[in-house]
This record gives structure tokens, sequence and C-alpha cells, in this order.
């Protein structure tokens, strides 16, 4: 996808889901649903960046792709970053980001997507996911500590 054009296909995507708006959020255009951030779009580095929220695992599985990293600061809470001249077509961008609009949305937001004419052209869930080995050793568990010695009495000064 053209430099250029990203940041229009961004907001075409986006702004035909119910209830979003585009705002200047630290001096780069964000989406949002209501009130919460569901994507992002700013360069970096005179790379275009593109950033939203994914179900952990898929965010997990994603990051494995040198086109995605952990975005800064939200990136534990299974936001990821992609590099926007690496978009290999709109498909893939627009399940992408109603994947994180699903996530952040409203019930009621959500109902109004579902009611929407033509929602069968929307993509609707991730591919399956293989589950994968984690790459943290499991936690070893603490051993107990031992009981608190007794305490001495007290010798009580009276005056």
């Amino acid at each position: 996808m053209p430099i250029d054009g990203v940041l229009e296909q961004l907001r075409a995507i986006c702004l035909a889901l119910p209830d979003t708006k585009e705002t200047l959020t630290w001096g780069q255009p964000h989406f949002r649903v209501g009130d919460k951030i569901f994507t992002g779009y700013s360069v970096e580095q005179g790379r275009p960046t593109i950033a939203f929220k994914l179900e952990m695992d898929h965010a997990d599985l994603r990051v494995q792709d040198p086109r995605f990293w952990r975005a800064p600061y939200v990136g534990h809470k299974g936001w990821v970053s992609l590099d926007a001249r690496a978009i290999l077509d709109r498909d893939e961008l627009a399940s992408l980001l109603h994947e994180s609009y699903r996530l952040v949305a409203s019930k009621k937001s959500l109902a109004k997507l579902d009611a929407a004419p033509g929602k069968a052209a929307e993509p609707t869930e991730p591919a399956v996911i293989e589950p994968r080995a984690s790459p943290r050793p499991p936690a070893i568990a603490k051993p107990a500590k031992p009981p608190a010695a007794p305490r001495k009495p007290v010798a009580k000064r009276w005056r």
C-alpha cells in the first residue's frame, strides 16, 4: 500500500464503523469508539505506523512477524504496532482494525455493528491461532515462610 494512501485507507475503514471519530491525540490521528482509542496512526523515524489492540494470543502470534512489534507503554495489554509500508492488502488491515474495535467498543456500539447491513463483508474473527509454548519458564513456587518465633513477654514498667 503506498505510504500516502495509508492514512486515507485507515480513515475509510475506521470511520465506517459505528460511533467512531477521529481525534488528534499526542499530535497524531487516533480513532475512537466513544471515548476509547482503538487505533492510532503516527510517523516514527520517517516510518508510517499503525497501532491497535488485539487479543493477547493473537498479539503474541503477530509479533513473531517482523512487520509487527509490541506498542510502547501498552504492549503488555495486547497493543501491537505495524509498519504501515508492509501492509499486504486492505482486507488484512480491516481485519486487524475490526478486532481492535470489537475489543474496545461498548455493547451498544457492537450491537449497531452487528445490525448494520453488509455485515457479511466484514471480517469476523482472526484465523485460528495455534497454541505455542510460552517463552517464559513456568513460575517457581516460593517456599513457605517458617512460622514466626513466639514473642517474648515484655516486662511492664509501672511508675
